[in-house]
């Protein structure tokens, strides 16, 4: 925190969490004693603190298992867009001997000091992609490899590996090297770390340029950013602690085209925002993110072998959505209000072991006014006095979702479902963001399996 000595006031400057390993003088391992828990924000401490260590012990293999699925992405790097940079210029090495003040009683080198000698050889590098007053953002997981004693030689070395809209990561790689060492150019790996910052010109981030990888170790670190920015997105919505606000507005049936309205314009407002990133890909399907503010949005984009007057049809009819998705258990039609209106009461499924969660939503649809044009299914949540929150259920909030349905031709078309993620609707997300699960990308394949073998009710001659 930091004080303004004059006015009193108090501002969050940053949080970290460290962890210590106690270590004994002999084989045995120390067992330390349970923290004693007294108040309700202790147990919400020790909660998050089981979560984030449940996240970093399972980091590696994650990072693993999406660098593997990398090689799907290929589609997706540009060959010469305009504007992208290399990132050989961003090169950056720097070495500094340890002297006894940058050591302990041990004669170690402090953590703090190796820490800030990163920061700052990590600073210069990002520094070349643009001129203007840089800030560190965060850090993902600076790694004590090793020690490093008074007398080492020790060099840094930092490069830019991508970028994402207004932000940069940077890779540090830290070797050690003795007397010794250093004669036969035999160095130890002591630590890494990846630097995520910011830029700004005056009072706005600034965007970066796009990175155009060239070598294959270029490859490695743009595909390697990619992935650590999606663990970090889901790290960080996994274990937040946000509690809902809510959002829904009354339902009144003498505003409904007002209403109805303002429902498709905020997903259509939503769909042409700036700054949407790839976080996923696979056949037929392509997952994007877009954070604002700490506010996160979900473009899950699917091809599909249908017509796009039936992928309209079958998808407005929110009936039939627990016929292919998951996360939705029932869903009941409370007032057919017009042709293209219609409130429904939804039911989901448990998630991490708390009470189903149930929701009221108004869904609007609306035709293409010319033929090319994308069909619209809005959906957002409203309040009715008939249908007040259960206990038996969490009442959750849909802040803005829906689907834009694009043809392609005759037979085929694209569906896109956006979704302004709420904190009650988080936890079906955060998982499949983090790189963990497959939630929407098998509720996708779900979606295009229901929409290109529709079920045979009658439903299809209707129209």
């Amino acid at each position: 925190m930091v004080q303004d000595v004059l006015t009193g006031i108090e501002k969050l400057v940053s949080v970290a969490f460290s962890t210590f390993v106690a270590k004994a003088v002999g084989k045995e391992k120390i067992h330390l004693k349970p923290v004693t828990l007294l108040t309700e924000q202790d147990h919400v401490e020790h909660s998050l603190a089981a979560e984030r260590r449940r996240v970093r012990l399972q980091h590696e293999e994650t990072f693993n298992n999406l660098m593997k699925e990398s090689s799907k992405l290929d589609d997706l790097i540009f060959d010469e867009e305009e504007g992208a940079v290399s990132t050989r210029g961003t090169s950056v090495q720097s070495i500094e001997l340890v002297l006894p003040p940058h050591a302990n009683h041990h004669g170690n080198t402090f953590g703090g000091q190796i820490m800030a000698w990163m920061e700052t050889v990590a600073t210069i590098s990002a520094s070349r992609l643009c001129r203007a007053h840089l800030f560190l953002k965060s850090v993902d997981m600076f790694k004590f490899r090793g020690p490093s004693t008074v007398g080492d030689r020790l060099v840094f070395t930092a490069i830019v590996n991508n970028t994402f809209q207004t932000c940069v990561e940077v890779g540090v790689r830290v070797e050690a090297f003795d007397c010794q060492e250093w004669a036969e150019g035999r160095g130890r790996h002591i630590n890494s770390a990846f630097l995520i910052y910011n830029a700004a010109d005056k009072e706005n981030l600034i965007t970066f340029p796009r990175i155009q990888p060239i070598s294959k170790d270029d490859f490695r670190r743009y595909w390697g950013a990619i992935a650590r920015k999606r663990i970090r997105l889901g790290r960080k919505y996994v274990i937040s602690h946000k509690k809902e606000v809510p959002l829904s507005i009354h339902w009144d049936i003498s505003k409904q085209a007002s209403l109805s309205d303002s429902n498709v314009e905020a997903l259509k407002k939503l769909a042409a925002k700036k700054g949407w990133e790839v976080t996923s890909a696979v056949e037929k399907i392509k997952i994007y993110t877009l954070e604002e503010h700490d506010v996160l949005s979900v473009w899950v984009e699917k091809h599909v072998g249908s017509p796009a007057h039936l992928a309209y049809h079958l998808l407005s009819d929110f009936t039939k959505r627990p016929l292919w998705d998951p996360h939705f258990v029932s869903c009941e039609v409370i007032d057919w209000v017009s042709e293209d209106d219609q409130l429904y009461y939804i039911t989901c499924p448990i998630v991490n072991d708390d009470k189903p969660k149930d929701v009221v939503v108004l869904v609007s649809r609306r035709k293409p006014l010319k033929d090319g044009s994308t069909y619209t299914v809005a959906v957002k949540s409203v309040m009715l006095p008939s249908v007040p929150p259960s206990p038996q259920y969490i009442r959750s909030e849909i802040i803005c979702a829906g689907f834009l349905i694009h043809a392609i031709d005759s037979n085929s078309c694209i569906v896109s479902y956006f979704n302004h993620v709420s904190a009650s609707i988080l936890p079906y997300f955060a998982g499949n963001l983090g790189g963990w699960s497959k939630s929407i990308e098998e509720t996708a394949a779900s979606c295009i399996r229901f929409l290109e073998n529709p079920p045979d009710d009658g439903f299809i001659s209707t129209f």
